[in-house]
């Protein structure tokens, strides 16, 4: 394959933006022969933050994991099914950790070409920019970043292909 992008990663929250990136991946993979591949964090930091400030008691903390780990099983399926539908091989993983650490960690270890995330959220104050760990992610890592905003463009693209 020829080109810059060989191998592509997209970040799935399971918000409809990360969901639109993910489409805006399959069609860019499909256009350049770039391997593809969606993550989804589980935030165990937040986890551990309710556990601290006695919002969960260790039993509910242990519960809300596991409900996390279903919802990213069903996100990443979702993803899946939408490349099936364009013929696109996608590889999908799911880890538990801080979000940015781990997805800096992903392209450091699988040599990504490009990082693929959802519409990024306005910050209101220091402490939200501080936070947001999608911002974080973008400002870390050492790969280009495609922001995708415009999901209604995303979508004609997508049905294009």
């Amino acid at each position: 394959m020829k080109g810059p992008i060989k191998n592509i990663l997209v970040y799935i929250d399971g918000s409809e933006a990360s969901i639109s990136a993910a489409m805006y991946g399959i069609a860019l993979s499909k256009s350049t022969g770039a391997a593809l591949t969606a993550l989804y964090v589980i935030n165990t930091r937040a986890l551990n933050d309710l556990l601290k400030a006695r919002i969960f008691i260790q039993e509910e903390e242990a519960e809300y994991h596991r409900d996390l780990e279903d919802d990213a099983g069903r996100y990443l399926n979702h993803v899946k099914k939408l490349a099936e539908q364009k013929e696109i091989e996608i590889k999908t993983v799911s880890k538990s950790g801080t979000i940015h650490r781990e997805i800096k960690t992903e392209i450091k270890e699988n040599g990504y070409d490009l990082l693929i995330l959802g519409g990024v959220s306005s910050i209101r104050s220091r402490r939200d920019e501080f936070f947001n760990e999608t911002d974080r992610a973008m400002r870390s890592v050492n790969c280009p970043v495609l922001i995708i905003k415009d999901e209604d463009s995303v979508w004609e693209i997508f049905e294009s292909i």
